[in-house]
Order: C-alpha cells, then sequence, then structure tokens
C-alpha cells in the first residue's frame, strides 16, 4: 500500500489539513513517518485512525473519549467492558437530553394551547395574554432530590 501525503488524506477522509494535524498535534493521531524533506507520510492505519476519529465525534463522543476508546482499542482484552461502560454514560447524557426536551416540549404544546384559546375568546383577555402571565408569575421554588 502506498503512502499518502497530507492533502491526498484529507481528500480521501473529507477532513481538513488543519484537523488532520491538530488531532496528531494533541495526541489522537500517533506521528506518522516523514520524508526526507519533512512532509508527512500516512499509511492505512492513520487513514482509518482519522475515519474512526469522525465517526466517534458523530456519534457524540469527545476527543478525549475517543482518546480513551483508542486506549481500548489498543489494549483487545478489556475491549467490550469499558466501551459499554462508555456507551452506557454516553446513553444516559442523551436520555437526560431527550426528556429534557419533552418536558420543554409539554410545556409549549400547554403555552401554544392557551394562546389558541384566549385568542378565541378575545373579550376575556383583552389587556393580557395568559402564557405571558404565567411566565412572570413566582414559582414555587424547586425541591432538590
Amino acid at each position: 500500500a502506498a503512502s499518502l501525503q497530507i492533502g491526498q488524506v484529507a481528500r480521501k477522509t473529507g477532513l481538513s489539513v488543519d484537523a488532520i494535524r491538530f488531532y496528531e498535534k494533541s495526541g489522537l493521531l500517533l506521528r506518522p513517518a516523514r520524508t526526507q524533506g519533512g512532509y508527512r507520510l500516512y499509511e492505512e492505519r492513520e487513514v482509518a485512525d482519522l475515519e474512526f476519529i469522525q465517526t466517534a465525534q458523530q456519534l457524540g463522543f469527545s476527543l478525549n473519549e475517543i482518546r480513551e476508546l483508542f486506549s481500548i482499542q489498543r489494549h483487545p482484552h478489556e475491549v467490550c467492558v469499558h466501551v459499554r461502560d462508555l456507551i452506557a454514560q454516553k446513553l444516559v447524557v442523551v436520555r437526560a437530553k431527550i426528556a429534557e426536551l419533552q418536558a420543554m416540549e409539554t410545556e409549549l404544546a400547554g403555552a401554544l394551547q392557551k394562546c389558541r384559546t384566549a385568542l378565541r375568546q378575545p373579550s376575556r383577555h383583552q389587556d393580557s395574554c395568559p402564557v405571558l402571565e404565567a411566565i412572570t408569575k413566582p414559582r414555587p421554588p424547586r425541591k432538590k432530590p
């Protein structure tokens, strides 16, 4: 397999040259060999690592988490347990965000219904908006879990 220079790797992966240099500088990507003229030469392994970084980022993993995934990948006897734990932690975060968004959706749908009701009865709420009134009312303090 032929070695590729950084521009060729950028075209192949869709990453920018700066991103590739950043991943190398931050230790995510092993430093590639260099030509006598100082040009980086990437092998299939480095290209595969860059594609792995891209995919992991698309799944929501941070660079530190990706670094941990690489570490796990290089110690195969522990792979499944650690990957399972990382995914379980990420899933907890994602589910919490979904629950937060669902609660927000419920509140917004309720507010929209109040607006629609008020607009059907203009004489009752001429000087005020029930949603703005609800927002400005002081709320009872939340109980700490």
